[in-house]
């Protein structure tokens, strides 16, 4: 803004006033050519304009004429600029909200220490074995050789490729020794569970390992099948130029499946980008949280969530306002005991092996707590199964000539299968309640993206998938299970 006129001082707004420096030298009281600060103006000067005092006037020439300050007067513009509410839907993720974090962070200390104080005076100090072992998980001794044995597996299947690379039997034959292999490797720990009644825990970890083993000798048939495809369809004269590892196409390494079934991914290569040393420091660190965040799974497992479900009711049986009601009092310890699951195994106990291993790729997860829909969230979360599957069932499914929806569907029900496997086996109840709860995700994935597009949010199917998977899924399904689970063994 200018004040016209022959001498007179151009004024211009603070943001757009500049250091400018002056002649006068030492005789100032400043720096040679430089100008001596203000208590208000700290430093600032207004740029004067044409026909300014001084301005080719004899001995003040050059000479800059002092005037007031712009930014402290009252005519000075307050509202200079189109400017958003910092929480406004436009504007709410360009913010810092690390104040706002640091107060969830201490009313969620202080309300689940008041729900701490409360349960203890209540149920008193409730760390026992309970429901995750009994008296005769010591007795589980078939499971652990069952265990011990299952590398076995791996080993028939490498014998199986040595074979197909010398010729000495066929494709055919080659294919279906895999899936003898790869069948027997789910079904022997299946039928040793199920054959010696162990406990929930024991059964759960032998499963886990069985549905690991199973999916890396998936991947090592496909992949060694795959390779071998490849190995006759390209010409051998320009291979190394297209295929720098046109060699290894051939190449059936022992060393290579060891590494692959300890590595943390369900992927096989033969190899995989590694790490230049071993942090032995940062190693003990995460072994230190590994076992805190072990021990505080339990805790919550046995001081807050037994004595709910055992003081419920069947969901499916009982009245429906107090299944709610029970529903919600769990899903926030439920909660509580997933997301340390999550970061207990993914986040330490991975990088852990990754590390001693020198396993380089370690994206294990990524940012699921944003997603936007239920699809995102699978696709986010746990990115070795994700992997898996896209390369062994939904990309196959494609290239069979499949419509992706019915590529998705298959992969969901994959996967329902083996959640089901992995909580029923060990359970000894085949109700089918996490098979459901897989495929009910088919019909929530078009549900949010239905919402994503309508409202254009991003916050709208975030909050539906926290609401379902984790609020309301979570919480029935440890309740189904566990009454399911109780009414076998004639305690309720």
């Amino acid at each position: 803004m200018a004040i016209p006129g022959a001498g007179e001082t151009l004024l211009r707004s603070p943001d757009r006033l500049r250091r400018r420096p002056l002649p006068g030298g030492e005789g100032e009281g400043g720096r040679d050519g430089e100008r001596p600060r203000t208590a208000t103006g700290g430093g600032w000067e207004p740029v004067t304009g044409a026909g300014s005092v001084g301005e080719g006037q004899g001995e003040g020439a050059g000479r800059v004429v002092a005037a007031p300050d712009f930014m402290p007067r009252a005519a000075a513009p307050v509202h200079r600029r189109v400017r958003e509410s910092p929480l406004s839907s436009d504007a709410v993720f360009q913010q810092s909200h690390a104040g706002l974090l640091n107060l969830c962070i201490v009313v969620l200390v202080a309300v689940n220490g008041r729900l701490i104080i409360e349960n203890l005076m209540k149920y008193g100090l409730l760390i026992r074995a309970g429901f995750w072992f009994s008296s005769r998980s010591l007795r589980d001794w078939p499971l652990l050789i069952c265990c011990l044995t299952l590398p076995a597996f791996p080993l028939a299947a490498f014998v199986v490729e040595k074979l197909a690379k010398q010729k000495s039997i066929s494709e055919p034959l080659v294919i279906s020794l895999h899936v003898v292999i790869t069948t027997v490797s789910i079904l022997y720990p299946v039928y040793v569970i199920l054959r010696f009644d162990s406990a929930v825990l024991s059964g759960f970890t032998l499963m886990f390992f069985a549905i690991i083993v199973w999916s890396k000798l998936v991947s090592y048939a496909h992949t060694n099948y795959d390779r071998r495809k490849l190995s006759k369809s390209i010409d051998k004269d320009d291979a190394h130029s297209h295929f720098p590892e046109y060699d290894d196409l051939k190449w059936v390494s022992f060393k290579s499946l060891v590494y692959f079934m300890v590595a943390p991914t369900l992927c096989y290569q033969p190899s995989y980008p590694r790490t230049t040393s071993i942090r032995k420091g940062w190693v003990i660190q995460q072994l230190v949280k590994l076992v805190i965040f072990t021990g505080l799974i339990g805790f919550i497992i046995e001081q807050y969530i037994n004595p709910i479900i055992q003081n419920s009711q069947h969901p499916l049986k009982g009245n429906f306002l107090n299944a709610i009601e029970r529903v919600l009092k769990l899903s926030i310890p439920t909660l509580y005991v997933w997301l340390c699951m999550f970061y207990t195994f993914f986040h330490l106990w991975l990088n852990i092996l990754a590390e001693l291993l020198r396993f380089g790729d370690r994206e294990f997860y990524k940012d699921w707590w944003n997603a936007k829909t239920i699809d995102e969230y699978w696709r986010m979360w746990n990115m070795p199964v994700h992997k898996w599957m896209i390369r062994h069932i939904y990309f196959p499914c494609l290239q069979s000539g499949l419509p992706k929806g019915v590529a998705l569907v298959i992969a969901f029900f994959f996967s329902g299968i083996f959640h089901e496997l992995s909580v029923a086996v060990p359970c000894h109840i085949f109700k089918f309640w996490a098979f459901v709860g897989i495929m009910f995700q088919v019909p929530l994935v078009i549900f949010t993206k239905y919402l994503q597009s309508k409202f254009k949010n991003t916050t709208v199917g975030n909050m539906v998938f926290w609401l379902f998977f984790c609020i309301l899924g979570q919480p029935m399904c440890v309740l189904l299970y566990y009454h399911d689970v109780m009414n076998r063994k004639g305690q309720v």
